[in-house]
Formats: structure tokens, C-alpha cells, sequence
């Protein structure tokens, strides 16, 4: 089973799937495909896996593909993040506005990115592993990068110093400079 907990922009689901444990430990189902359309009427096909692992303060992203977007189910299995989507469709009410979650292993929750908005997140624990599936293949000729700190978008990260940036990130475009969805 799985909760569905709302978020301020509609079309980007928490997911909360039941936790079954004891004192030897617990057990989830991290994905199961009928479960997730039953609770958000959707019918999803994941083409990719990918596994991350950060440390402390570093930040990703705020990244997306222009063409082959890819919408993902992301999760931490270890550590803690604070992760972000941000509408990049022209076409929404929602334009430029974003969603900030927690993630952890504590809480076993994950989050459904749709395509059309762009994605980051911030490791708030010593370091942790972040997976997450997509509905398309990475293509790095549509890879996009929008600023993790633009003005425009306001995003309340939760920080204590600098964030450690790739040097793609640091140089990623400004909200009013970004190539925009439909």
C-alpha cells in the first residue's frame, strides 16, 4: 500500500509506501507498478535505474532534459536530502513555482517528478545514496542546468554554508534565460 500526500503543485506526488519492521529490521516494497497507479491513476514505464551517493552539503542540479524529458520516482535509501522540482512548463499555473521535500531513510518516502520540471537536491547528512527511476534515457545533448540559488525561483534550501557545486551546476542558467517546456 502507499500513501498519497499532496504537495502545493498538483502534478508532484509524495509517496509514502507501507513500512513493515520489527527488531530485526523492516521491509518495503520500493516500487510496485499497479499500486502506484492505483493511487495516482497513472500508468508509468521506467526505462532507467540510477544510484547516487553525496556527501555532506553538496548540492545537484537543478537539472532536466529539454527533449526526451524524463519524469522520475526518486528516493534515498541512506542518509538524508532535502530534494526540489520546479515547474518548467509554459503552459502551467504553476510556471517558475517549485516543491522542497525531505527525503530520508528514515521516512522511506519518495517523490514523483514529472517531466517538464526541472530537479535538484541537497544532502543534509554526512552522505547518502540517492536512487531514482526515469521514463526516459539520458540524452546529455538536452541536458539543461537552471541555477540551484536564481532569484526568480526563491528556493528556501535549507543551508548552513556553501553548497558544493559541480562546475555545471555553478554555471547553470538563470530562470528567465531557461529553455522552457510547452
Amino acid at each position: 500500500m502507499i500513501t498519497l500526500i499532496p504537495t502545493r503543485i498538483p502534478e508532484v506526488l509524495l509517496l509514502e509506501p507501507e513500512t513493515f519492521g520489527d527488531a530485526r529490521g523492516f521491509f518495503l516494497e520500493s516500487y510496485n507498478q499497479r499500486a502506484l497507479r492505483e493511487v495516482t491513476g497513472m500508468e508509468l514505464s521506467f526505462v532507467q535505474d540510477n544510484h547516487s551517493r553525496s556527501g555532506h552539503n553538496v548540492l545537484r542540479g537543478l537539472h532536466y532534459q529539454i527533449k526526451q524529458a524524463q519524469g522520475k520516482l526518486v528516493r534515498v535509501v541512506c542518509g538524508k536530502v532535502f530534494d526540489v522540482a520546479v515547474d518548467l512548463r509554459k503552459s502551467s499555473k504553476t510556471l517558475g513555482q517549485w516543491v522542497g521535500v525531505e527525503l530520508s531513510e528514515q521516512n522511506n518516502r519518495q517523490l514523483w517528478i514529472p517531466p517538464g520540471f526541472a530537479h535538484g537536491f541537497m544532502v543534509l547528512s554526512e552522505e547518502a545514496d540517492f536512487l531514482y527511476k526515469t521514463t526516459d534515457y539520458y540524452a546529455p545533448e538536452y541536458e539543461r542546468c537552471v541555477r540551484w540559488n536564481d532569484p526568480d525561483i526563491g528556493i528556501d534550501w535549507p543551508i548552513k554554508s556553501s553548497p558544493h557545486l559541480s562546475g555545471k551546476d555553478a554555471a547553470g542558467s538563470l530562470f528567465s534565460d531557461a529553455e522552457l517546456f510547452p
